[in-house]
């Protein structure tokens, strides 16, 4: 795993988080493109948009066990051109039934991504024996407002959804053939291992961690427009303000957060983090203007940009379970904080109010900063060396 500078391990291994972010961000900035293209109502989009996340779940337990079995460095090369290919696949589609099983096939690549290209930068992270998680998925958001704005420059020089799709697939399969030789190699498990096995106390405490953190996102995602809309009153050129401020310090974050960690430890990293989301959406709550409101939100962004990052590094990190399994734990308990989280948020602002809504997930914030003190001070101690 030496063969190659750390610098240029962690170089490709970064491009592959690129890569991921990329295919994901160019495949929704098409999607009312694509709606238009298969004459969906909006109705038919939302139950064919839940195909990607079923993908996604479905695939949980046998991604983990994938990258176990035959090591990272060969599932996250097939898995990354197979996500590629699937995109090209998606701009193809004719009908509501071929996009359905495209986007389960893209749901089943782009988890089983997640899993081994983690895993990668664990291999990365620890040739330099302190925090890097953090900045690898900093790429990650890079490459969504990369991926947005190739799609923006691509609709308006009213280029079709298959030849754009093309495009980005032909670059993810250069850069991922370049990359086949530089991103650490993983060394096969031969023990053959079920595909899934229950947490141990540590690693469930990583996934509660995710789970509360990603829910806080799920609802940054889905509703920051409408409750700018709603609750802020901001006027129609402003809506997307708060989704902005959010993503562009999560993306800010992730490049800061590595150094933090570094420098003050785990514990109070996912302590402080906590405490920034639940912050920033009281604000957001109490004070719904839009200047404050605004505030809040780059708060919020701020605060869960490090969270995920450093819980998944610090799963795989366990002596008790392979890599490749605590990650597939603690990303399937994460998970489903973001799929519940904005239905929920959305029946319970129909029963009170959507700011009644925000107060319960700046809860969550608040349970990121307390679950920090329940971690043990040796398992802090390994994201901090």
């Amino acid at each position: 795993m030496t063969e190659h500078s750390r610098t240029t391990q962690r170089i490709a291994v970064g491009s592959l988080f690129f890569l991921h972010g990329l295919c994901f961000s160019t495949w929704a900035s098409r999607i009312p493109d694509i709606q238009l293209k298969l004459k969906l109502t909006e109705a038919s989009l939302g139950m064919v948009l839940f195909a990607l996340p079923a993908g996604l779940l479905a695939s949980m337990p046998l991604s983990g066990w994938l990258a176990a079995r035959y090591g990272s460095s060969k599932v996250v090369l097939a898995a990354i051109i197979s996500y590629g290919l699937i995109l090209s696949f998606i701009g193809l589609a004719e009908d509501q039934f071929e996009l359905v099983l495209a986007l389960l096939l893209f749901g089943v690549a782009s988890n089983t991504v997640n899993i081994s290209v983690n895993t990668q930068a664990l291999l990365v992270e620890a040739l330099y024996h302190r925090s890097i998680m953090a900045s690898f998925h900093g790429l990650w958001s890079l490459a969504g407002f990369s991926g947005a704005a190739l799609g923006s420059f691509m609709i308006s020089n009213t280029v079709s959804i298959q030849v754009h799709f093309l495009i980005v697939t032909i670059f993810i399969f250069c850069i991922a053939a370049i990359n086949s030789f530089f991103i650490p190699k993983a060394i096969k498990k031969k023990s053959k291992g079920p595909l899934f096995v229950l947490p141990d106390k540590s690693i469930l405490i990583y996934g509660v961690i995710a789970f509360c953190c990603l829910t806080c996102e799920g609802a940054m995602f889905d509703w920051s427009g409408v409750y700018f809309k709603k609750v802020v009153l901001a006027e129609k050129d402003w809506i997307g303000v708060g989704y902005s401020a959010f993503m562009g310090t999560m993306a800010m974050g992730r490049f800061l957060a590595d150094s933090y960690t570094s420098r003050f430890g785990l514990k109070q990293t996912l302590f402080v983090s906590g405490l920034l989301i639940t912050i920033g959406l009281l604000i957001a709550i109490i004070l719904p203007k839009l200047l404050t409101s605004t505030i809040g939100f780059l708060l919020i962004g701020l605060g869960v940009s490090s969270v995920v990052p450093l819980a998944y590094g610090a799963a795989g990190k366990s002596n008790k379970v392979p890599t490749e399994i605590a990650l597939t734990a603690v990303a399937s308990i994460g998970f489903i904080g973001l799929l519940i989280g904005p239905p929920i948020i959305g029946i319970v602002a129909g029963l009170t109010s959507l700011r009644i809504s925000f107060l319960i997930i700046s809860f969550l914030g608040l349970c990121v900063a307390l679950l920090s003190f329940v971690i043990k001070q040796d398992q802090a101690g390994q994201q901090s060396e």
